[in-house]
């Protein structure tokens, strides 16, 4: 098969639905989206391996290579999309509508369309004169888990030189960024009548102390952790949903609340456990075995990146912006792990990520696709 237009890959992409949520009832596999990356790559020349991830459920990587050997340049992204709100879209987030000069639809930057736009860079360069390899890692659940980036960094024949992760930033380099930690609070008190208040342990009584702990620690790590890339410099710890109890009349038997924290690089995930473990072990104390931490998933580091590396130098050069650090976290702390300079930067703003109605302004299409196809094109060929 020939590879289709840009805007026919745009609208297969999109009409291709490929859910993860926390929540089972909401996920979707993303095996039609593989298959389609699949088809286009190989009518591009390239070697494709599908890789089921570790546990199923439908959700695949797609490794694609075209060239021998180790090194060379790797594109990546994710397939997967977060759920929507029906009620709050305008357009059919399932297909790819083209309105006011602007392209809607679920994963039209975040980031589906980023593969649209390295497939037609790749088509329109001269195979004959690739000299290095050129490798399309298309992964499963970013949104969620990170489980494909986590499976697909312990690959072992996968060495490329440098990697492009295609997140949506305008195409402005990214070179480092903060990690995420969603964690549950649970308190355990014990049960009873309102009216004696002293045969019970009321969890939202003890929640309230964990927060007062909690409040001081963010104060600690505002003032104790700093990096002057980040527009927020300092590690953040939100409090972002809480619930307890049921009824008036009952000491609260239970409460629990969830927070989001995001260490800078150098915040190792592990320390920022210990921290808030620390916080609490004293009121365990008074109420033992009250207080529980748990991660609502595999916490995610930061990654930490310089703007030394060569590939920042070349894309700061291409794009003609200069690197900077975001608060937002990607799937660059596992890639790296395969030994490869990595940057985030890709079509689309970050600011239509997660949101109704996502788009993709049709003004940047022209810029973004010449900024793609120049780092492709001095990366892996040569041209005499």
């Amino acid at each position: 098969m020939s590879l289709p237009s840009f805007i026919s890959m745009y609208q297969q992409l999109i009409a291709a639905p490929s859910i993860s949520a926390i929540e089972d009832s909401l996920c979707m596999s993303n095996k039609n989206v593989i298959e389609l990356l699949a088809q286009w790559c190989e009518s591009l020349g390239f070697s494709c391996e599908i890789i089921e991830l570790e546990g199923g459920k439908g959700r695949y990587n797609l490794l694609a290579k075209r060239g021998k050997g180790d090194g060379g340049l790797m594109l990546a992204g994710h397939t997967d999309t977060v759920p929507f709100d029906d009620s709050r879209w305008n357009h059919n987030p399932f297909k790819l509508t083209e309105h006011n000069n602007k392209l809607y639809g679920l994963g039209s930057i975040d980031m589906k369309g980023f593969f649209a736009f390295v497939l037609q860079a790749i088509s329109e360069l001269d195979e004959k004169q690739q000299t290095q390899p050129i490798l399309i890692l298309a992964t499963a659940d970013e949104e969620t888990t990170m489980a494909g980036a986590q499976q697909i960094c312990k690959h072992p024949n996968l060495k490329p030189d440098r990697c492009i992760i295609g997140e949506p930033t305008d195409m402005t380099p990214v070179f480092t960024h903060k990690g995420h930690m969603s964690t549950a609070i649970r308190v355990v008190g014990r049960s009873g009548h309102s009216s004696d208040p002293e045969r019970g342990v009321n969890a939202i009584e003890v929640m309230h102390k964990v927060i007062t702990k909690l409040l001081i620690l963010k104060e600690q790590l505002k003032h104790k952790y700093s990096i002057e890339h980040f527009e927020i410099p300092y590690p953040t710890l939100n409090f972002g949903n809480i619930h307890g109890g049921d009824n008036a009349n009952r000491i609260c038997g239970c409460c629990e609340m969830h927070i989001d924290m995001r260490p800078l690089p150098g915040l190792s995930v592990q320390e920022l456990q210990m921290l808030v473990l620390d916080a609490t072990h004293e009121i365990n104390q008074q109420y033992p075995n009250a207080v529980s931490v748990i991660d609502l998933h595999e916490p995610i580091p930061a990654f930490t990146g310089n703007t030394d590396s060569a590939l920042v130098k070349l894309a700061e050069k291409i794009a003609g912006q200069k690197a900077v650090a975001v608060n937002y976290c990607t799937e660059a702390p596992f890639i790296q792990q395969l030994g490869c300079e990595t940057i985030v930067m890709g079509p689309g703003s970050i600011n239509q990520a997660h949101q109704p109605d996502e788009f993709l302004a049709m003004e940047k299409i022209k810029p973004s696709q010449q900024i793609i196809t120049n780092i492709i094109k001095a990366s892996c060929f040569s041209f005499s």
